[in-house]
């Protein structure tokens, strides 16, 4: 039942599961960019490392949503579960155990702390996409 959930083959308009949306592109390089000048130059308590997080899976929602035909509440659940699997990798310190944790690169992109906040801040995140999704104005943008 969970398979057919996520994978199955028909959009939310009963077209191809694959599309591109221009519109939904650009907002996720906007919000890329807006993460990349809060990894560069916020370092606080509560922008960088909590709204950096709900932030991201704004982006990573939008950045599929533009290649991704999926109604909104399938695509916030496989968002927000990525984002948890990646939090439960921090916990398990899966780039030591693979002897990867010497490159940066991967320490940036999957983190290397967990924190349980991080889960909640996903959460939210995955909530403002099903609620921007229900705006009026946000809805026209697909």
């Amino acid at each position: 039942m969970m398979s057919n959930f996520l994978f199955s083959a028909k959009s939310r308009q009963g077209d191809s599961i694959f599309h591109i949306s221009i519109k939904r592109l650009f907002i996720s390089v906007i919000i890329l960019s807006t993460l990349t000048i809060i990894a560069l130059f916020i370092q606080d308590s509560f922008i960088r490392p909590f709204l950096g997080d709900v932030l991201v899976v704004v982006w990573l929602y939008y950045l599929m949503s533009s290649v991704l035909n999926l109604a909104p509440i399938k695509l916030s659940f496989i968002v927000v579960s990525i984002s948890f699997a990646i939090e439960a990798f921090q916990y398990l310190s899966i780039l030591k155990l693979l002897g990867l944790d010497h490159y940066s690169i991967l320490r940036i992109i999957l983190g290397s702390t967990f924190d349980w906040m991080d889960l909640f801040a996903y959460t939210i995140g995955g909530v403002l996409c099903l609620t921007f999704e229900r705006s009026p104005t946000i809805k026209t943008i697909t």
